[in-house]
């Protein structure tokens, strides 16, 4: 159904500020590809807007020569690759120079996400992303914009002191080395969690820019699978906090209701945007971004949730 104008000034008017801020904070989106078929990359500039950052995920199983070309063909189709870079999977120094070296000259990468990585064994010299950023090879290569890791919940096999600990020392060395430095937090399913966590992070003088993760539409049951295998903690029970039937499983679920409580309450919490996890599949992730960040949505008031008004992007295309 295509929203009418007089819808849209109903949903405006309600609630601008809230609004506008919503609308806002998906202006900002930045989404996350884990494509094995180059091609189906071609598609993606009718999906999200030029220059959107896309994140080129780290697919267990697959060389990094595949995160370059994977990047590369990104770069083609006049979007910004900020791919992965997982310390723990580069086997030498000398692979993560010419994995870096790559990225620069196939793709003009400037922007990663470095990540320690999920094997509970280094496969070379590095131990954690801090190692990695500590040899200087990612400015060397071009890469002053860095993201990092942010866990809104905790991490299942890091203690928080550890946590904080390796954050401060990422603080002091991006700023001793002039580093462009952002945090990009784990997709959580419980608004209120993120926000706390935000805060207490403000609370220690931690003041780097944070783009909250939030998982995209999906199946509830997809939700719960991600949510199990990624060790969300406690906000995994706002998807299973009913009894489930197998017609829940099935039913479609957004971010809507999270994005809202982040969106009423993030003045001056220095939110740079939102970070999709595209659990239901880019295309459908894209679909939303768009609509929400284009204003078609509604707000219900019984859940403090609002609802997309129109799925028909290709009308819409900004």
């Amino acid at each position: 159904m295509i929203q009418t104008r007089q819808d849209e000034a109903s949903a405006v008017t309600a609630h601008p500020v809230l609004f506008e801020s919503i609308a806002a904070l998906a202006q900002r989106a930045s989404i996350e590809t884990s494509a094995k078929n180059l091609v189906e990359i071609d598609a993606y500039p009718t999906m999200v807007p030029v220059g959107t950052d896309v994140y080129v995920a780290w697919v267990p199983g697959f060389p990094y020569h595949h995160i370059v070309s994977v990047a590369k063909r990104l770069r083609q189709a006049g979007l910004n690759p900020v791919p992965h870079i997982a310390a723990r999977q580069l086997a030498s120094e000398s692979v993560a120079t010419d994995f870096l070296a790559r990225l620069r000259d196939e793709a003009a990468v400037t922007r990663a996400l470095v990540i320690a990585g999920d094997s509970n064994a280094r496969t070379g010299p590095f131990e954690s992303s801090l190692s990695l950023m500590r040899t200087g090879l990612l400015q060397e290569h071009g890469i002053r914009s860095i993201g990092i890791a942010g866990y809104p919940e905790g991490h299942r096999k890091i203690g928080t002191a550890t946590l904080e600990q390796a954050l401060e020392g990422k603080i002091d060395y991006a700023g001793r080395e002039g580093i462009d430095l952002f945090i990009v937090s784990q997709f959580c399913f419980d608004g209120q969690a993120i926000l706390d966590w935000i805060e207490r992070l403000r609370a220690r003088g931690v003041t780097l820019p944070v783009r909250v993760g939030v998982a995209g539409p999906a199946t509830v049951r997809t939700l719960l699978g991600y949510g199990m295998r990624c060790g969300i903690g406690n906000s995994i029970r706002a998807l299973g906090s009913q009894a489930i039937s197998l017609t829940r499983l099935l039913a479609q679920q957004g971010p809507e209701k999270i994005i809202r409580r982040i969106a009423r309450s993030q003045a001056g919490l220095g939110i740079a945007g939102l970070h999709f996890f595209p659990f239901g599949g880019f295309a459908q992730s894209a679909r939303w971004i768009n609509n929400t960040a284009a204003g078609r949505f509604q707000f219900v008031e019984l859940d403090e949730s609002f609802t997309i008004k129109s799925d028909d992007y290709a009308n819409h295309r900004q």
